[in-house]
């Protein structure tokens, strides 16, 4: 039944035969109760109500129609046994009570069912009264803070507002005011449910309007015949128009008929007003006041110092008079500067705005009083931020049929289209094209939401060619001292429109108007490109100075060389024309990483940008001059600051702010490749190539989502480039066979289970290993899922991956990656990866690194030979360190580490060893630490670490050959313990040496080099 809920009329013809065969189950007294029940389920489908109950008391509700004193049904009511009958309207009124308390639909028929069953003349008498009086206790005795209060509620107000909605007002006056009370003392305004509060307020406005005598105004508003030919007659026109006047003159006495309004009235306006409902609130107050008040307290609902909601609710009152007439003629010069303030009402809270409810409100009222001829409803129809609001504003027009065909209820659902497509249409129109300008001037151009902004200013540019004198003449003047103001939003908006105009009116007259203002044009340009975040490119197409542009490229503050970049980036050919190496060289300044500026990433992003752009601005002569065109001089020096910035890993509180420039700089390198291929391919050498295509398979490794897809999707542009095919790609065809062409978008890159599965097959191919290794080394430290696959060891790394790379390291030893080398004793590459480990760590402070090693140092255990004396060696070395976390996380994964590599040492030892390991306090005091930790190293058969003596700094040259070779020591490199430092000649030793100290005093470095030794020191 659900697809024929659009087109009913489907069903019209088999409704009466459907009908009838479930009617005939239902009567037939041999149907057996399930299929009873599911012919009523039928008939709830059908119907689209409940299901038997549902239909039953519809049903009742119907029979209680008949013109027939119910108690002729009653007969004698004694029954066979003797005992007495109840009455059929009593039978009623108990089923009727019932369900009024139940929680399903039900409810609803039960209500329906009061309403119809009390008004009967017979009835209403006799059961009314107690009745009433019955709901009032229900609602009394009932909270709406509970489930079964919430229940009981809403009937009693269900069948409250239908008896007053269907009942006489003769018959429901006497007792409005005892029910309006009761309604007060249950305070439902300040309940929760939103249902409660709807139906209390239902049930306000019908209380209302049985206080008031009804009266049909005859001074309203006649909106004339709807006949079409009737219209076209204008003689008969102006005989009604004068019949109307002599109507309401005859009918002026009875107007002004004085009659007492009850004191409850003012009661239920109250009520309504702050209702929060407002929609269904301003129509119970307009239908309640018919007109006599309703227009002072909607205007003084007018005001900015009022919320939103009271200027919703006072345009959904507006509209409520104007619809029925009550919103005179005379009354319009009040309400249309009302309405146009609502039409524009925006107002910014927090990161959104508030006020899209007002201007659809606003739009209820054009219509409501036939105000659609309004320019303000079309500017609202093409210009207002909402799509709602768009829609909701769209009807007849003047040229309605033009402008209703091209901004139809589709074509305004887009915003974009709206303001540079059908605005320039209906600009054509003479009516709307200055009024759509200075509603864009005043009010879209200053608008807090910056895509407005700019948008707005688009627009303008595409409205030029309308108006090009009232441009110059009356809105440039405007515009320019608006950008300088002190508004933020005002000056961003103005400078772009006065960049777009300009634009647009240089393009129509083929050269620039404006030379005697070219000054102060500069000045205006320079001082905005000084605030970038407020901005765009738009502004930065009219630059004339640019060795002092090149030159603000070295300013201190980031935000300036931003705004100078990306100037340069779109300054015209001719402008750059025997200037391009100087600008080149100054955007690689910015590029470069130095101490100053090393947080400047959003700088050297947009220098990157720039460059590319400038590329493609000059063009590319393979012959030229370096000053004019991208050729064999400057394309080398041009990729070397590219691939430069794919190598920023540059990280602050912001997070990985070198992923910025690494994604720019990847866009730079694919559009100046593409620019090169287009016009002379062999500016590309082979080593070129090779660099970008492997750099960008290390970013296609990358850990970050984002930036992995961006990569990804510039490697296969490169790859699968064909007008012509970029050359030197090396492995092509292992790259085509590994990304085929038809996965070229299909293949999701943010996908981490599609990503590396595919990228780890590039570690076959010996041009791309060591870059996709350290991407993947990368993404493996960053605990990336999906990404330990087919790993192998690299001996040099930059400092930014080691950490990385240890943590890598630590789950590849974990999840037995090297276990082929664990069977053969001594074998190189553990011993190679314990030295380059050791080395890594060696006079570090990096707590980051030094955790990480210990993972390393413990998975290193399970290789045999002498390996594993040297790790224990190393890692009792680090149980004291001298940071406490250092020496705890060592302790904590040496347990780890004897428990899962339970054959390094004999059970007994194992037990003894796990003991002191885990009853330690690793963060005591230097020498109880010491004490536990040679514990260990003799139940391990480790030699002790010894401490040596500080020397004196006259005696702290390092020792002679010959002092070695008369102890038999074995040294080890030592580092001081506070602060970590190399100590010169010194360090933890094995055995004997000239050097041993004996009382085990803790060892220093040079006093004056030691920022932790204590002065005794």
């Amino acid at each position: 039944m659900d697809k024929y809920q659009e087109q009913p009329h489907l069903l019209d013809h088999h409704l009466e035969g459907m009908m009838n065969s479930l009617l005939e189950i239902v009567w037939d007294s041999a149907s057996p109760p399930p299929l009873v029940h599911l012919a009523f389920k039928f008939l709830y489908i059908i119907t689209k109500t409940w299901e038997t109950r549902y239909m039953l008391l519809l049903w009742l509700s119907m029979i209680c129609l008949i013109p027939f004193d119910l108690a002729r049904f009653d007969g004698n009511l004694v029954s066979l046994e003797g005992q007495a009958r109840q009455p059929t309207m009593d039978r009623i009124l108990d089923i009727a009570k019932c369900y009024l308390v139940v929680s399903d639909k039900a409810r609803d028929a039960a209500a329906v069912l009061v309403s119809k069953f009390i008004v009967r003349p017979d009835v209403k008498q006799s059961r009314m009264a107690d009745f009433l009086e019955w709901v009032l206790s229900m609602l009394s005795k009932s909270s709406s803070q509970t489930m079964e209060g919430t229940v009981i509620v809403n009937g009693m107000l269900q069948a409250l507002a239908q008896l007053f909605k269907h009942g006489k007002r003769e018959d429901c006056l006497p007792y409005a005011a005892t029910v309006l009370e009761c309604l007060d003392s249950c305070k439902l305004s300040e309940s929760n449910q939103m249902v409660l509060r709807k139906l209390g307020m239902k049930l306000v406005q019908r209380l209302g309007l049985t206080f008031v005598k009804p009266k049909v105004a005859k001074w309203r508003y006649q909106r004339g015949c709807r006949s079409l030919a009737a219209n076209l007659q204008a003689q008969g026109a102006a005989v009604q128009n004068q019949k109307r006047e002599v109507a309401a003159a005859e009918a002026e006495a009875d107007d002004d008929e004085e009659y007492d309004i009850p004191a409850e009235i003012e009661n239920v306006v109250g009520v309504l007003k702050l209702e929060r409902s407002r929609c269904n609130a301003a129509v119970g107050l307009n239908e309640i006041l018919r007109g006599r008040a309703s227009f002072n307290k909607a205007c003084s609902d007018f005001s900015f110092q009022e919320t939103d909601n009271a200027w919703h609710g006072g345009c959904l009152a507006l509209a409520e008079l104007g619809r029925r007439g009550l919103l005179l003629p005379s009354r319009i010069p009040d309400v249309v500067p009302v309405m146009l303030k609502a039409l524009t009402y925006d107002e910014k809270r927090g990161a959104c705005s508030v006020g899209s409810n007002v201007r659809d409100a606003a739009c209820y009222v054009c219509w409501a009083f036939d105000a659609s001829t309004s320019p303000a409803l079309v500017i609202a129809a093409v210009f207002d931020r909402d799509v709602n609001c768009r829609r909701a504003a769209s009807g007849t027009f003047p040229h309605g049929i033009d402008i209703l065909t091209a901004a139809d209820y589709f074509a305004v659902g887009n915003r974009v289209n709206c303001y540079l497509t059908i605005s320039v249409y209906i600009a054509g129109f003479p009516e709307y094209t200055q009024p759509m300008i200075d509603h864009l001037v005043n009010m879209k151009i200053n608008h807090w939401d910056s895509v407005i902004r700019e948008l707005s200013t688009k627009a303008l540019h595409n409205i030029t060619p309308q108006a090009p004198e009232y441009m110059a003449n009356v809105v440039l003047p405007r515009l320019l001292p608006l950008s300088v103001g002190s508004d933020l939003h005002t000056r961003h908006g103005a400078i772009l429109a006065c960049a777009e105009i300009t634009h647009a009116l240089c393009k129509l007259l083929k050269l620039f108007m404006f030379l005697a203002v070219a000054g102060g044009w500069q000045w205006l340009i320079n001082d905005s490109l000084r605030h970038l975040t407020l901005v765009s490119s738009a502004a930065r197409q009219h630059i004339k100075l640019v060795t002092q542009y090149v030159s603000e490229l070295q300013n201190s503050e980031e935000m300036i060389r931003c705004g100078f970049s990306r100037a340069l980036g779109a300054l015209p050919r001719f402008l750059l024309k025997g200037r391009l190496q100087q600008v080149l060289e100054g955007l690689k300044k910015v590029t470069i990483i130095s101490p100053e500026d090393v947080s400047f990433a959003e700088a050297r992003r947009d220098a990157l940008i720039a460059i590319a752009k400038v590329c493609q601005t000059v063009g590319v002569k393979g012959d030229g001059s370096q000053q004019e065109f991208v050729c064999r001089d400057n394309v080398d020096q041009i990729y070397a600051t590219l691939l430069t910035g794919v190598t920023d890993y540059t990280t602050d509180s912001r997070g990985d702010v070198g992923g910025w420039v690494r994604e720019a700089a990847m866009t730079s390198l694919m559009e100046v490749t593409l620019l090169l291929v287009q016009n002379e391919a062999e500016l590309i050498n082979a080593s070129i190539c090779k660099q970008i295509m492997c750099w960008l398979a290390q970013q296609s490794a990358e850990k970050i989502d984002k930036f992995r897809a961006h990569a990804g999707s510039v490697f296969l542009t490169l790859l699968h480039f064909d007008h012509p095919p970029v050359p030197h790609i090396p492995h092509r065809e292992e790259l085509e066979r590994i990304f085929p062409r038809w996965q070229k978008e299909t293949l999701n890159w943010n996908a981490a289970s599609e990503a590396f599965p595919r990228i780890t097959q590039l570690l076959g191919l010996p041009a791309y290993q060591y870059h996709v290794l350290l991407g993947l080394s990368v993404s493996v430290g960053g605990l990336t899922e999906t990404t330990v696959r087919h790993l192998c060891l690299h001996t040099q790394w930059l400092s930014w991956v080691s950490v990385p790379l240890l943590t890598m390291l630590d789950q590849m030893l974990a999840n037995g990656c090297f276990d082929m080398f664990t069977e053969q004793e001594n074998h190189p590459f553990p011993v190679k990866l314990f030295t380059l480990c050791k080395e890594e760590i060696k006079r570090s402070k990096d707590i980051r690194k030094l955790r990480s090693s210990i993972g390393v140092f413990c998975g290193l255990i399970q290789f045999q030979g002498d390996m594993r004396e040297k790790v224990f060696f190393q890692l009792f070395l680090l149980l004291c360190h001298p940071f406490p976390i250092i020496r705890k996380t060592t302790a904590s994964q040496v347990y780890e580490m004897l428990l899962t590599y339970s054959d390094v040492v004999e059970p007994a030892i194992m037990e003894q060893a796990t003991a002191i390991l885990s009853d330690t306090n690793w963060e005591a005091e230097l020498p109880v630490v010491r004490e536990r930790r040679n514990c260990l190293c003799d139940l391990m058969k480790v030699p002790r670490p010894q401490l040596v003596a500080k020397l004196l700094p006259e005696a702290l040259a390092a020792p002679s050959q010959s002092a070695f070779q008369a102890g038999s020591a074995t040294f080890q490199t030592q580092m001081c313990s506070p602060c970590s430092s190399a100590l010169p000649g010194e360090g933890e030793k094995t055995g004997t040496s000239p050097f041993q100290q004996q009382d085990d005093d803790m060892r220093w470095c040079r006093p004056q080099h030691c920022s932790t030794a204590s002065v005794d020191g």
